[in-house]
């Protein structure tokens, strides 16, 4: 088979066909995938029948596994998380607002993999949003408030006890999430940094994982952060991938933000995630 990759007609996302991820792949499949992610930054390859086995094998092919806290993995494995939510569910979307995944950790995830295995007939798209082209076409007096400026990043307010799916979250959810007191940590990023792989520019983050600026007080770290944020998420930066089951999708966490939105009530949506780690310098 040719692999063959059409680039959606949004601000990213491409669809990847004439691959079969359950099997072992070559070299030179995985240098076209790596070369497509980095510069389409979400791809989606339809089609695909895998097993736990072949996600975590696809996976290491383009970094160690990264870390995922605060929700439990699925029953035999250590490195694939469950996003599902049962059909008579009434507790908000999982991950419905804007972010990029485990932006709080000292060495956040580089991507992210993501299998449809239960996909309802409608609703449930993920959303992208472009952090490249929101960068360079960003207005230059936003710019210019922003060089420079460092984010302080903490999951506190997701995971906390006293976050948004901490002790008073009493609605009964599909996904076992764990909160703890480890969430209130803090680490640092600077808001517009380079992609350590293509050296171009982004910003990296939003607020939610962002909890303010160093050097900048709480008032103007908000008030700046709601600017960011008004135009990160812009509808002209945005892909909206729809889901068929059997698709896996990847995307670049150092180049995009992502959410979940709904639209699925009554239906049963499950799909198994993996992150991958960033490379370290041989």
């Amino acid at each position: 088979m040719t692999i063959e990759v059409i680039a959606s007609v949004q601000a990213c996302g491409a669809t990847v066909t004439g691959l079969d991820l359950s099997a072992e792949l070559s070299a030179a499949d995985i240098s076209t995938i790596r070369a497509a992610w980095l510069k389409h930054h979400v791809l989606a390859f339809p089609d695909q029948n895998l097993s736990d086995d072949d996600l975590e094998r696809f996976t290491l092919n383009f970094g160690p596994f990264g870390d995922d806290p605060f929700i439990a993995p699925i029953p035999g494995r250590e490195h694939i998380i469950a996003v599902k939510r049962s059909a008579d569910e009434t507790s908000p979307i999982f991950a419905e607002a804007w972010h990029t995944d485990w932006s709080f950790q000292e060495t956040p995830p580089a991507g992210t993999c993501l299998y449809g295995i239960t996909i309802p007939p409608e609703g449930g798209d993920t959303l992208f949003t472009n952090q490249h082209k929101a960068l360079a076409e960003m207005p230059t007096d936003l710019r210019a408030r922003l060089d420079g400026k460092v984010a302080i990043h903490s999951a506190g307010g997701a995971y906390g006890k006293k976050g948004f799916y901490g002790d008073n979250d009493t609605e009964a959810r599909s996904m076992d999430i764990r909160p703890s007191d480890e969430a209130l940590a803090t680490h640092n990023h600077p808001i517009i940094r380079n992609h350590p792989e293509t050296g171009q520019p982004a910003i990296f983050g939003t607020a939610g994982y962002i909890t303010g600026f160093e050097g900048m007080d709480a008032e103007a770290s908000s008030e700046l952060l709601f600017e960011l944020y008004r135009w990160q998420t812009r509808p002209e930066f945005q892909y909206r991938h729809k889901w068929q089951p059997n698709m896996l999708l990847m995307w670049d966490n150092r180049s995009v933000l992502h959410m979940a939105t709904g639209g699925y009530k009554g239906h049963d949506r499950l799909l198994h995630r993996t992150t991958i780690g960033e490379r370290t310098a041989a």
